[in-house]
């Protein structure tokens, strides 16, 4: 399912002007990221980046740091109407890694809450985790299909 940063979300505390930077974002997952990075560590209360997906996977997000850094530096960048931004080769290769356009991707964490409703993920995902569930309705099924099935 779809791992969502509170950073990513339209970067809320720099955009209110409550913060300069990531690093000084308060209560964002991306500040405690940027702490423990910095101490090479991951911080033990977020899930830790994996690496790339492979078979033994451990419970994880499917890259590391420094892409997920990167990621997230391009996409307040574009976002934001003071910075002057585009998204770099890195974070490009992460999104096609991902198969997720870029214009996606920018309407996904812009506007993540008017788009889904309820669970996010691809629909094989969607479906897999209603029917652990045991649920007969795929809420929000036709916006992952949009947004997150690959083309």
């Amino acid at each position: 399912m779809a791992y969502v940063d509170h950073s990513l979300l339209i970067d809320r505390p720099i955009r209110a002007k409550m913060a300069k930077t990531p690093e000084t974002s308060d209560f964002t997952s991306i500040k405690l990221r940027i702490k423990a990075a910095i101490q090479g560590e991951q911080p033990n209360t977020l899930l830790p980046f994996v690496g790339n997906e492979h078979k033994e996977m451990s419970k994880g997000l499917m890259f590391n740091a420094k892409d997920y850094l990167q990621l997230v530096d391009d996409t307040g960048r574009i976002v934001r109407a003071d910075k002057r931004g585009s998204m770099s080769e890195e974070s490009a290769k992460i999104l096609n890694r991902l198969n997720i356009p870029q214009e996606n991707w920018i309407k996904m964490t812009t506007e993540f809450t008017k788009i889904f409703k309820g669970p996010v993920g691809n629909t094989q995902e969607l479906t897999a985790y209603c029917e652990h569930l045991k649920r007969k309705r795929r809420q929000g099924a036709a916006n992952c299909h949009r947004w997150l099935d690959s083309a």
